[in-house]
């Protein structure tokens, strides 16, 4: 009784609100993982060969990352009108902002992993016979991958928070509870839906750098057989 009281006295930590409305509340946090993981995978397709479009041909370095950064800073509300008469009110018009929106972020770091690959190791492929395709994917680009993966985590919580934004055209997923909850000042609604948020990008950010240790093992310090570490029990 005293947990069903929560919803009438209008409490911002309301239990009986999350037994109640877990259905909605579920279906509004697959939406919103949804969007995000699209929009980050097409963002990274997108981004991969305009990075190396400009590690090939530097005078598009200007362009691209200009362009790239200007799309950064425009608000969302503006993005979104722009992009409207093209998609109209549905989840590819969120999806399309947010992937441009993600550019800036994973050019930038896709050129700077590409950048820090020691020369050496490109002479030593070269000379092992290796061509340019496979010196890209056989030694560039997982020597490249931790600054890659930097580049998608931070994308990806970006995501996550800029996702709520598509509230505007319904396909906000926890967002649009948000703002459902502010405009009716529910309370229990707008502390659930934003903390789900929360945990969502901490949840992305912790699972991205479990993967991206898997795939760099060589990142990882060596431990040497025998030597214990200061202060360990």
């Amino acid at each position: 009784m005293a947990a069903a009281n929560c919803l009438a006295a209008n409490e911002w930590i309301c239990g009986e609100y999350v037994r109640s409305r877990a259905e909605e509340l579920t279906d509004a946090t697959v939406q919103h993982v949804w969007i995000t993981a699209v929009s980050v995978l097409i963002g990274v397709a997108v981004a991969f060969p305009l990075a190396l479009l400009v590690r090939a041909r530097p005078g598009f370095a200007a362009p691209v990352l200009g362009l790239t950064t200007v799309l950064y800073a425009i608000p969302s509300l503006a993005m979104f009108s722009l992009l409207l008469p093209f998609f109209g009110l549905s989840a590819a018009l969120v999806v399309t902002g947010l992937v441009l929106y993600s550019l800036t972020i994973l050019v930038r770091n896709i050129l700077a992993g590409l950048a820090a690959v020691p020369e050496e190791a490109r002479e030593a492929a070269r000379g092992m016979g290796y061509g340019p395709g496979r010196l890209l994917w056989e030694v560039e680009l997982p020597l490249a991958l931790p600054a890659v993966m930097a580049g998608v985590r931070m994308a990806t919580v970006s995501t996550v928070a800029l996702t709520t934004v598509g509230a505007l055209v319904d396909y906000g997923g926890l967002g649009t509870l948000i703002t459902a909850g502010l405009k009716s000042f529910f309370k229990a609604q707008v502390l659930t839906a934003s903390v789900l948020c929360v945990v969502l990008a901490v949840t992305a950010d912790l699972l991205l750098l479990g993967l991206q240790r898997l795939l760099t093992p060589w990142t990882r310090p060596a431990r040497i057989p025998g030597v214990r570490v200061r202060g360990a029990g």
